[in-house]
């Protein structure tokens, strides 16, 4: 992992005060580390594929990992993916993104999968680090942000409540108060809200510009969550992936299905993919930030359907599946 962290200091990684120190250099370790513990378990559990890693390099600044799994007996398509990268600051990420400052870095892991089985869900986790710098290179301010969430296609409680009861455990560690605060923001912030307010799928945790420096330089209480706090926080819930999705995995994998089951999931990645392309921050940020087209729309299903003014039937499995994305409920 020393070799990874250290792997586009040829790209010009800044340093100086506040920018190449340890809190980047932990990050980053965190990060690749993490990637390989995800991708390990992942294998495991698919049994025949195997990711195939990609490193590549952003010209403006740093470089990234990206790891694609697909074709597997469980896994049809997905990827776990890093990414190093820094800039400056562009009039498009001022009046876009609202970032001010003279130049930026952000390192995260993001990962997508996609399985074969209409019973198995898809998830998607995120968790990341972002700094802002002033001319002088000076850190001017920092903030964590990440979560899990789970898009299953058929709707079994008992996986809706081992999910969220894993990330409510790690939340209660930190704060009792997380959970419920981070699950509304995840609830509210993965919406279709052209379909009537329809969530992309069941939710978990989400959260953003947490242990903001700045927001700490100008409080006299907030040093008790600064950057230690959010940044453990962030590695607890990483650490909590592959014990709140592997398990749900595992347990469907193997359960027979039909081509209406097929179909039904092909409709609702559909809805996955209007989000990603509508509304979601991180391609917004990716495509603002010159980063890599195939990373970032790595996200999307292999294959969809849009069929016009599709309705399941009422009281069917489908329904029930429909409501829970309509209708955020309290899993635990």
């Amino acid at each position: 992992m020393e070799q990874n962290s250290q792997a586009f200091a040829s790209n010009s990684l800044p340093t100086g005060e506040g920018r190449g120190g340890a809190v980047k250099d932990q990050w980053i370790a965190y990060i690749y580390d993490l990637q390989n513990r995800i991708c390990s378990a992942l294998e495991e559990s698919d049994g025949k594929a195997k990711f195939i890693e990609d490193k590549w390099e952003r010209p403006e600044g740093g470089g990234g990992k990206t790891r694609v799994i697909a074709g597997g007996d469980v896994f049809e398509k997905g990827g776990v993916n890093t990414s190093v990268v820094f800039g400056e600051v562009t009039d498009a990420m001022r009046t876009q993104l609202k970032i001010n400052g003279h130049s930026w870095f952000a390192c995260g892991l993001s990962l997508v999968i996609h399985p074969l089985n209409p019973f198995v869900p898809t998830v998607h986790c995120n968790y990341r680090m972002f700094e802002l710098y002033n001319e002088a290179g000076e850190t001017i301010d920092r903030w964590f942000g990440g979560g899990t969430d789970l898009t299953p296609y058929y709707l079994f409680e008992e996986d809706a409540r081992h999910f969220h009861g894993t990330y409510k455990t790690v939340c209660d560690q930190f704060d009792p108060s997380f959970y419920p605060t981070f699950k509304k923001v995840c609830d509210d912030y993965f919406v279709n809200y052209h379909r009537n307010n329809e969530r992309r799928g069941i939710g978990g945790i989400f959260y953003d510009y947490q242990g903001r420096l700045s927001a700490a330089q100008s409080s006299s209480t907030a040093g008790a969550r600064g950057m230690d706090f959010w940044m453990s926080f962030g590695q607890a819930c990483g650490d909590a992936f592959v014990q709140a999705y592997v398990p749900i995995v595992n347990k469907r994998k193997d359960m027979p299905y039909t081509d209406a089951h097929k179909h039904w999931q092909e409709i609702r990645r559909g809805r996955y993919t209007e989000f990603n392309l509508v509304h979601d921050r991180g391609t917004l940020f990716g495509l603002k930030t010159n980063g890599r087209i195939e990373s970032i729309l790595m996200s999307l299903p292999p294959t969809v359907r849009f069929e016009y003014n599709y309705q399941p039937q009422p009281g069917s499995p489908e329904a029930d599946l429909l409501d829970a994305c309509l209708h955020p409920r309290d899993w635990v």
